[in-house]
């Protein structure tokens, strides 16, 4: 399903770049498959694609007919993990542009920053329409998600009543304990699980994606397929894993001096998959002073404004290439009569063909100009190929993370920013730490 093309970063690697890791890789697989290296116990994603549950699957299945029945639009409110992977998936397989979006309710994502203006022109949109919620938290007190929850809980009870509302609201939390699970088993939502085993960040194939993926039309049986057939085929050891090489390759760029990996797409629609996909590698290898630092960009549009820097900046970063095999429709170039801009030569040319060809040569430029290219390949936009894909980069971001010799699977470091936040917002028992910031701020 999946192809990974590492001859243009051949050059930069040395020839021994897989093998003498081997031994790390196994034990790496070995360690994810038994659950019992550092973070083991947040793991479960491993077998996620055939171990779900799969009553919950048949609920998130019915909850999604039933908010496309009766909601021009869901509110999805979460953060970081808790909404990327959905909306990732959603813009990869329907459209970056909202108003092409084929979906029915439209999706909007809410929570994931403390922006007034988007609060507001939220709310606007949101008026003379049906609409419902889905709240996505393991706690419910996370600051961003948890405000807006307020704001949108109080807007949705003030539309259909305290009774209409809970009908409309759907909270995807913890299954035992925590300020939303206590809410929505009070108030009667209905709910869905956040796995203790599966990290924010991993989370996607569990109902914290599911469920918005489900309700924009989405074949989410089909997207847990690709996640089994890659969970099957990337857990067989050896050198013509992908998941291995791909792991391996970034490994020995990095001990070789290369400090900053950019994933690369040519199709508008992937920009978000490449937002979840920073947070997945930034998170889990970002600590201990260590890791690649991972961006980001959108060819051609990108080549246009970062393109300089890539070609002659800084010599510090390779590209990881995701192409799809095949695009969705067809387009002629045609033939101008008065070839005023020149490119005649490309009438009766297929699209695809010149997007095809330009990528070949960013890719050639920036291999002569000292950037590694590794280059994924896909067979197309659809749900089983995303599945793979998604399965392709957790896995060997397990990987990468014990080749590293970093807990793949925590995030220490998010909490100093949460922390010195509730400080000055004046939150109970921060009142030392207020003082000190609020001096430091002057």
């Amino acid at each position: 399903m999946l192809k990974l093309d590492l001859s243009n970063a051949s050059s930069f690697l040395p020839q021994d770049y897989l093998t003498s890791r081997m031994d790390a890789l196994e034990k790496a697989r070995v360690m994810l498959a038994e659950h019992n290296g550092p973070g083991g116990d947040f793991t479960g994603w491993v077998r996620l694609p055939v171990d779900y549950d799969k009553e919950e699957f048949a609920r998130i299945q019915a909850a999604a007919e039933k908010i496309r029945a009766d909601s021009d639009v869901l509110v999805v409110i979460g953060i970081g993990g808790s909404y990327l992977g959905a909306r990732a998936v959603i813009e990869l397989l329907g459209s970056a542009d909202h108003k092409l979006a084929p979906n029915k309710p439209e999706i909007f994502f809410a929570g994931n920053g403390l922006s007034t203006d988007a609060m507001c022109e939220l709310m606007d949109y949101l008026e003379g329409k049906d609409w419902s919620i889905n709240i996505i938290s393991k706690s419910g007190t996370t600051t961003e998600p948890a405000v807006a929850f307020r704001i949108f809980k109080n807007l949705l009870e003030e539309k259909y009543g305290k009774e209409g509302a809970r009908k409309r609201i759907y909270a995807t939390t913890d299954a035992h304990k925590g300020a939303l699970k206590g809410l929505a088993d009070g108030e009667g939502y209905e709910e869905f699980v956040v796995p203790d085993a599966v990290g924010g960040r991993f989370s996607v194939l569990t109902a914290v994606g599911l469920l918005p993926i489900a309700c924009a039309g989405i074949d989410i049986a089909a997207l847990m397929e690709g996640a089994a057939q890659a969970m099957e085929e990337l857990a067989r050891p050896g050198a013509d894993n992908p998941a291995w090489q791909y792991a391996a390759a970034r490994h020995a760029l990095y001990t070789g001096g290369k400090k900053v990996e950019i994933l690369a797409a040519y199709e508008p629609s992937f920009r978000f998959f490449g937002e979840w996909w920073k947070q997945l590698y930034g998170e889990s290898e970002g600590k201990e002073g260590k890791g690649l630092f991972p961006a980001s960009v959108e060819f051609t549009a990108d080549l246009h404004s970062m393109g300089q820097y890539i070609q002659e900046g800084e010599r510090l970063m390779f590209e990881t290439v995701v192409r799809f095999d095949k695009s969705r429709g067809s387009i002629t170039i045609p033939h101008d009569p008065d070839n005023v801009d020149g490119l005649n030569f490309l009438a009766g040319k297929e699209l695809s063909f010149v997007a095809e060809q330009a990528m070949r040569g960013t890719l050639l430029a920036h291999v002569d100009g000292g950037v590694p290219n590794l280059v994924v390949t896909v067979p197309g936009r659809c749900e089983k190929s995303v599945g793979w894909l998604i399965y392709f980069f957790e896995y060997a971001c397990g990987l990468s993370g014990y080749l590293l010799e970093v807990n793949p699977f925590n995030q220490p470091g998010v909490e100093a920013y949460k922390n010195n936040m509730y400080a000055l917002l004046g939150k109970p028992g921060y009142e030392d730490r207020k003082a000190e910031l609020e001096a430091r701020l002057g």
